[in-house]
C-alpha cells in the first residue's frame, strides 16, 4: 500500500474550494483534527456546516481555513482515486476465476483483481472479506460503511475454503453476523458451479443468508462464467439447461417462503438461468427493488419493460435507414427475435436482421453481449454487410460492449474501426428498450460511425 496522501487533482470553478485558494497538487490533510484517509472519509467529514480545513502547499507551507457552508454542501475537491492508499487486491484463489481465464492482449486494467470494501460500498463491487484486518473492521463500524456487496457462493466452511482457496474463508458466517449486528446492511451473491455449492449445498446457503435478513437485503444466484482459456485451472463445467430449470425452482420455493414471512423475495436467480432453460422471464414484481440489477439480475425484465413502453410512443423517422443488423450476444439472440415482429408492426417497411456474434475471444461459452470484442463483431457481422448496403443499412450494437468512458472496446478497437473494416454505418446505442426503439425507428443516436470515419 501507498501513504495515504490526499492529493487534490481538480479544483471545481467557482466552488468553496476555489474560493478559499485551494488549487489542484496540494495536500488535503485535515478536517476539523481528523485525518482525510480516502473519499469516503472526506464525504463524512465535509458534511459538516462549519469546518477547519488543513492543506499543505507543494512548496511545504500549511494552510488552516476556516469554512462555513451548508449541511452536505461539497467543497468542490477531486482526488486521483477514492481511496489514497491504492486498491486492496484479491487473496483468494477462486477455482472459478473470471479473471485466471482471461487470455491475453487485453488491457492492463482488466487484469485486476479488486477485493476492496471501500470500492464495495461506493460502486457496489462484490468482496469476500478474507482480506479484512481489524483496523478495516474497525473503519466498518466507525464510518457505517453500508451497504456491502458481498461475494458468499456457499456459507459451508469447508467448502467456501476450497472454492475460494483461502483457509480464512470458512468464517463467513462469523462475519457476517458481525456485520448484521452492527447494522450494516448487505446484498450477497452465489456464484453457481454445478456438481459444487448447488442442491442442498444452495439450499443451505439460501437459508443461512435468509436467516441473516433485514441486514442481508438480498441474494443473487448467478451462474459461472467460463472462458475457452482454462488450461491447469479446476475442472469446471457450464450449467445446463436442464440444471437450469431445476435452480429456478429450487430458488422460487425459497421466495414464496421469504414473501411471507418477510414481505419481500429476497433471492432471486439471474436472467440467464431463464434464458438457458427457455423460461418466460418473471414479470417486474418477482424482481421487487432491482436490488441486482447490475449483476444480471432483472435487466433483462427492465429491458422488456422499456421496450413496450417506448414502442407505444414510437414515431418512426421517414427518412431513417430501412435495413437494420442488430448484434448481440448468442444468449440475448433468442430473446430479440422475438421483438422483431413488433418493431416492424411500428415502423412500416423496415427490415430487421438479428445477428448473434459468437464470441472468439473469450470462447463461444461465453454468451452474453458485454463481453464482445471489436474483432469478434467485424468477423460476426462480415456475413451481413452485403445485405445492409443494398439500402444503405446499417448496424445497431448495444453500449454495454464499450467501455463508457472511452468507448472502447476490451480488445481496445473502436466503432470508428468496426465501421471502417466492415463499411457500413455503425450506430451505439443504449442497452436498453428505449434504445432499442429509437435505434429500430430512425431515431439518431448520441454515437453514429461511419465507414468513412
Amino acid at each position: 500500500m501507498t501513504e495515504k496522501r490526499a492529493v487534490i487533482t481538480y479544483v471545481r470553478p467557482g466552488s468553496i474550494a476555489a474560493e478559499m485558494g485551494i488549487c489542484p497538487g496540494d495536500i488535503l490533510l485535515t478536517v476539523n483534527g481528523e485525518q482525510v484517509t480516502d473519499f469516503i472519509v472526506y464525504r463524512y467529514l465535509t458534511a459538516d456546516e462549519n469546518l477547519e480545513v488543513e492543506v499543505a502547499k507543494p512548496d511545504g507551507e500549511r494552510w488552516i481555513l476556516e469554512i462555513e457552508k451548508d449541511y452536505g454542501e461539497d467543497l468542490g475537491l477531486e482526488f486521483a482515486s477514492a481511496t489514497f492508499d491504492g486498491l486492496r487486491r484479491c487473496r483468494n484463489k477462486c477455482i472459478f476465476c473470471f479473471v485466471d481465464q482471461m487470455p491475453l492482449g487485453l488491457r492492463s486494467s482488466l487484469y485486476v483483481k479488486d477485493d476492496d470494501f471501500r470500492y464495495s460500498f461506493l460502486h457496489g463491487n462484490f468482496i469476500t472479506l478474507t482480506n479484512l484486518k481489524p483496523e478495516d473492521w474497525d473503519y466498518i463500524f466507525r464510518w457505517h460503511i453500508s451497504p456491502l456487496y458481498i461475494s458468499v457462493h456457499t456459507t459451508n466452511p469447508l467448502l467456501r475454503n476450497k472454492l475460494l482457496g483461502n483457509p480464512r474463508a470458512g468464517e463467513i458466517m462469523t462475519q457476517l453476523k458481525r456485520l448484521a449486528a452492527a447494522g450494516i446492511v448487505m446484498h450477497t451473491q452465489i456464484v453457481l458451479c454445478p456438481g459444487l455449492n448447488d442442491g442442498p449445498e444452495l439450499e443451505r446457503t439460501i437459508k443461512d443468508l435468509g436467516g441473516l435478513f433485514p441486514a442481508v437485503q438480498s441474494i443473487a444466484v448467478v451462474p459461472v462464467g467460463l472462458t475457452s482459456s482454462r488450461k491447469h485451472l479446476y475442472p469446471l463445467r457450464r450449467v445446463t439447461p436442464e440444471e437450469a430449470t431445476a435452480i429456478i425452482d429450487q430458488i422460487e420455493v425459497w421466495q414464496a417462503s421469504f414473501r411471507r414471512r418477510y414481505g419481500c423475495g429476497l433471492v432471486y436467480g439471474a436472467d440467464e438461468f431463464y434464458l438457458l432453460a427457455g423460461l418466460p422471464l418473471p414479470p417486474a414484481a418477482y424482481y421487487d427493488e432491482f436490488p441486482q440489477v447490475e449483476n444480471g439480475v432483472g435487466l433483462t425484465r427492465l429491458f422488456l419493460d422499456d421496450f413496450d413502453a417506448a414502442l407505444a410512443h414510437a414515431e418512426p423517422r421517414p427518412d431513417g435507414p430501412r435495413r437494420i443488423a442488430i448484434a448481440t450476444g448468442t444468449l440475448a439472440a433468442p430473446l430479440l427475435k422475438e421483438l422483431l415482429p413488433k418493431i416492424k408492426a411500428k415502423a412500416g417497411e423496415l427490415e430487421l436482421m438479428v445477428v448473434p456474434v459468437t464470441n472468439h475471444f473469450f470462447g463461444p461459452e461465453v454468451t452474453v453481449a458485454g463481453l464482445l470484442t471489436g474483432r469478434d463483431l467485424i468477423e460476426g457481422l462480415k456475413g451481413t454487410v452485403s445485405w445492409l448496403r443494398g439500402k444503405e443499412g446499417w448496424v445497431l450494437i448495444p453500449d454495454v460492449m464499450l467501455k463508457r468512458e472511452a468507448l472502447i472496446f476490451l480488445d481496445d478497437l473502436t466503432p470508428e474501426v468496426v465501421a471502417r473494416e466492415l463499411g457500413v454505418k455503425v450506430e451505439v446505442v443504449p442497452t436498453n428498450g428505449k434504445g432499442l426503439i429509437a435505434g429500430c425507428c430512425g431515431i439518431e443516436m448520441e454515437e453514429s460511425f461511419c465507414p468513412n470515419q
